[in-house]
């Protein structure tokens, strides 16, 4: 007597036969590689480059160093102007994030007619980089860590609303549907079930987006919206990179305590 044949399910696949899902994980690969091939070849973007910059990229680290430290007191107050700017820039931003990001929120069920407009302007705003905005600022009030301030404040306003109403939509909707059922209005919905939800998240954006924006009001200057990179500018244009080296090593110190400082600051909120 014979023995059935097992179902087709249940038979082993045949060794040169690959599941669905790995003809899909090889056919991704191969598309991207396809377009990072595209795009270096567009942009003449090649390693035999690289390769034969990289003399030239020694030759500048060389006359980096030894850094000029001499000239550490003269960078000492801009650096200090940008960090200010920084610190003003992303707290300003950040208190204009919070009623857009309000309207944003689709689970707060804010009218269309409202939210949608909202939405638009944080694209718009986060369209335009930051270097532009400072350009702008700079044409309408002149050379001066003004302008520098102002763009940061929109750059942040962009950056901690988008982040800020995505982490309202995904908080626990139960607070917010008990508070619904016993009649309150919304007002008092987002004061006791919304804020203690997305504070934390939100102190954690605007930490994160301080941190990038000390970065940022350092480059700002290039455009003459004051700050060390004012300084970073002239050194570079005069070919003292000794002192460009200190400007940078000194904006990396910086950079640094305040990454530490909000780690801290995140993992107790958190």
């Amino acid at each position: 007597m014979k023995t059935p044949a097992p179902p087709a399910s249940l038979r082993p696949a045949a060794p040169d036969m690959l599941p669905p899902r790995k003809y899909k994980q090889i056919a991704g690969w191969i598309v991207l590689i396809a377009v990072l091939v595209a795009c270096s070849i567009r942009t003449d973007v090649t390693p035999y480059q690289l390769i034969v910059g990289l003399p030239q990229m020694g030759s500048l680290l060389q006359e980096m160093f030894p850094p000029d430290w001499s000239y550490l007191p003269t960078i000492w107050g801009p650096m200090m102007e940008t960090v200010q700017v920084a610190i003003l820039g992303t707290t300003l931003g950040g208190l204009l994030a919070v009623p857009a990001a309000l309207l944003c929120a689709s689970n707060l069920r804010i009218s269309r007619f409202v939210s949608v407009p909202a939405r638009m302007l944080l694209n718009l705003v986060r369209t335009i980089p930051d270097l532009l905005f400072a350009a702008i600022f700079v044409a309408v009030f002149g050379i001066g860590p003004f302008a520098g301030m102002l763009a940061l404040v929109f750059f942040s306003f962009g950056i901690i609303a988008k982040l800020t109403f995505e982490a309202i939509e995904a908080i626990d909707p139960g607070p917010l549907e008990a508070m619904s059922a016993v009649g309150a209005n919304r007002l008092q919905i987002i004061m006791y079930a919304v804020v203690p939800q997305a504070l934390p998240y939100f102190m954690s954006y605007l930490l994160y987006t301080f941190e990038v924006n000390v970065r940022a009001a350092a480059v700002l200057g290039l455009v003459g919206a004051g700050g060390i990179g004012l300084l970073l500018d002239r050194s570079l244009g005069l070919f003292r990179y000794d002192r460009a080296a200190v400007i940078i090593l000194l904006t990396l110190a910086i950079v640094l305590v305040i990454d530490y400082a909000s780690t801290i600051i995140r993992r107790k909120l958190l």
